[in-house]
This record gives C-alpha cells, structure tokens and sequence, in this order.
C-alpha cells in the first residue's frame, strides 16, 4: 500500500493482496528442518553470524551423523575473550514435519591459540564423507591462513 507521504501526491493509492495464492501455496511450504538466531538463550545451543555451509551425511564412518544435516557457522558468539571459532552441528528431520533442534558436533581440536572461522562445509559425490574449510582471520587478504580438515570419528 502506498500511503499519503509528503512528495508523492502525483502516485496513485494501491493495495496490492496475494491472499489468494498465499492460501494455494501454503500447503507446499516446507517447514525449516531445524532454526538457530544471532542471539540464542536456549540450552545446549548457540549464537551464530553466518551460515556457511550445509550438507547431508549419509555415510557410515560417523555413525551419529548418518541420515543428518550437518551446517557450519562461520564463528560462534561469545562473551570470552578465547580465541574466534567457528561451529559446526547437525540435525535430523523429524517425521512429524516439525522444526528439530540441533546438536553441536564437538570436533576435539582447540586449533591453538589462533582463531578458527569456518568458512565452507563440502562433501565428496556419495555425500559420505564430510570436509570443513578454517580460515584462521576474517580478512581474506590474511594470506595462507586457510586449511581443509576432513570430518571423521
């Protein structure tokens, strides 16, 4: 709707309603498969900046993950002082086509005293093993700083 503001007198007034399809396409929406905020409170979650990659796992090497959707953030929000770090989690659709919540995949590597933002999240063809691209400074111009570890048990 375009109201009455000053400087657009000579625009006609519209209102411009989709309710129609709305209601048709309504049933062909797919529900999020799992949600996490900038800013999240809630238990054994976290805050995140970005989403940087998502993939299924359908192999058998990490047992917990098969069947999963595996996404990484580029850095985990704290209030520490410790060192930048990216995230890295999973999540697993739900038969009832409900949102699902997620679970933080715990990579037991500290990556030092330097940062660790993950940037990329691959998958070879069969999507049975999983890749995670580091970066360690949030300016690309930081040259040689990247590396590529493969996800495994």
């Amino acid at each position: 709707m375009i109201n009455n503001c000053p400087g657009t007198a000579n625009l006609s007034n519209f209102t411009v309603a989709y309710y129609d399809d709305a209601i048709k396409s309504s049933s062909k929406k797919l529900t999020p498969l799992t949600c996490y905020y900038h800013i999240d409170s809630r238990p054994a979650s976290f805050s995140g900046t970005a989403l940087t990659g998502v993939q299924a796992y359908t192999g058998t090497n990490i047992p917990e993950l098969t069947g999963s959707v595996v996404f990484s953030d580029f850095v985990r929000r704290t209030d520490s002082t410790a060192p930048a770090r990216g995230v890295l989690a999973y999540s697993r659709l739900s038969p009832y086509s409900k949102i699902n919540d997620y679970h933080i995949i715990d990579l037991n590597n500290d990556f030092g005293s330097q940062a660790a933002f993950f940037t990329c999240l691959g998958a070879n063809r069969e999507q049975t093993r999983l890749f995670l691209g580091v970066y360690g400074s949030m300016r690309v111009t930081d040259l040689h700083l990247g590396s590529v570890f493969e996800i495994v048990p």
